[in-house]
């Protein structure tokens, strides 16, 4: 079974192949997985511009889906199914992507899959682990932040969510302070390997407090006022507060992820979204997963960024149970996942 998969939800234009054994077999394989990154584009706005994302997109994803059939060595007849992002996400990019997987599928008379980006993020584990169901996510990116128990495709018990900001966005938003361009989740890790992680004492929103959810904008602000007061050319003292900075979202995320292994007990901890990029940060989950008799399982961190095999693998796994979707389908901006349903109006 082989299914491809397009991706355009935010500024990533990307396509991927994926392929895995009819049955229910535990892991597959990536055939193709072709990326063109806007980086270049929004850099110098510190930020992605909705406007400029789906016009790249729409620019871009022919010679994308064309080199992707390329590098798996395939034609479209040679698919079993068309996936696409369905939301949520840039409204304008989501469009790009399920338009072009609609004429697809129509066209070559495949069955069309309309996926949820999170649900994208939360099988990915599965395409390179032997991972079963069900067990406990934590999504965090740019642009969210959850904590749920995941049964199957489209079955989902959310546990706790962000009251405000992403822990991605509180990276990206951090960077953005210090100087460090944009995304700025790598740049703050680099930067904390030479830190003192205890020099800059900075709050913990949420921390010992009951329930999943988390809140990051008291953070923020925080690391704003720690900005303000830097010695003007301290290299050390940035590279302090990134250190500082990241120990403390970590100190959230074991604590928020603490409470959901106590209240939904699972043999499995799964870390999935950008921020699951963070070698540290998977550390300490490591960590608090042991604690509590779980294994922590993360994908590979090229598969922790946007991407299409997520896409095409989340597809996969729907079609093996005949979840497809029918071709005026919606794109959705917002789709929560713990409340997905088949709904084509």
């Amino acid at each position: 079974m082989r299914v491809l998969g397009i991706e355009t939800s935010c500024d990533e234009t990307a396509v991927a192949i994926v392929e895995a054994a009819v049955g229910r077999a535990p892991v597959g394989r990536i055939l193709a997985n072709v990326i063109y990154s806007q980086l270049a584009e929004h850099r110098r706005f510190g930020g992605v511009v909705p406007e400029i994302a789906a016009r790249a997109h729409l620019e871009r994803i022919d010679g994308v889906l064309a080199d992707a059939l390329s590098e798996a060595g395939l034609e479209l007849g040679d698919l079993d199914g068309i996936a696409a992002t369905g939301g949520p996400g840039l409204i304008g990019g989501v469009m790009v992507g399920v338009m072009t997987a609609k004429a697809l599928a129509f066209a070559h008379d495949r069955p069309f899959l309309a996926v949820n980006h999170l649900e994208g993020h939360a099988l990915t584990v599965r395409l390179t682990e032997q991972v079963a169901f069900p067990y406990l996510l934590l999504l965090a990116s740019g642009g969210h932040c959850q904590l749920l128990t995941v049964r199957g495709p489209g079955d989902y018990t959310q546990l706790g969510t962000t009251i405000d900001d992403a822990a991605g966005e509180c990276f990206d938003k951090t960077a953005k302070l210090l100087g460090l361009g944009f995304p700025g989740g790598p740049a703050i890790e680099r930067l904390a390997t030479d830190g003192d992680p205890q020099r800059f004492a900075l709050p913990r929103p949420m921390w010992r407090k009951r329930g999943c959810d988390f809140s990051f904008s008291g953070l923020k602000t925080a690391v704003r006022q720690a900005v303000e007061k830097l010695p003007a050319g301290d290299k050390q003292a940035v590279a302090d507060l990134c250190a500082s900075f990241q120990r403390t979202v970590g100190d959230v995320l074991a604590d928020r992820c603490t409470n959901a292994l106590q209240l939904a007990p699972a043999s499995t901890l799964v870390v999935a979204g950008g921020v699951a990029a963070n070698v540290y940060l998977r550390g300490r989950l490591e960590k608090t997963a042991s604690e509590h008799g779980a294994r922590l399982v993360a994908p590979p961190v090229k598969l922790c960024t946007d991407n299409g095999a997520m896409i095409a693998w989340a597809g996969l796994e729907r079609l093996r149970l005949g979840m497809t979707d029918v071709l005026d389908f919606r794109p959705r901006p917002r789709w929560p996942l713990d409340a997905m349903s088949k709904v084509s109006t």
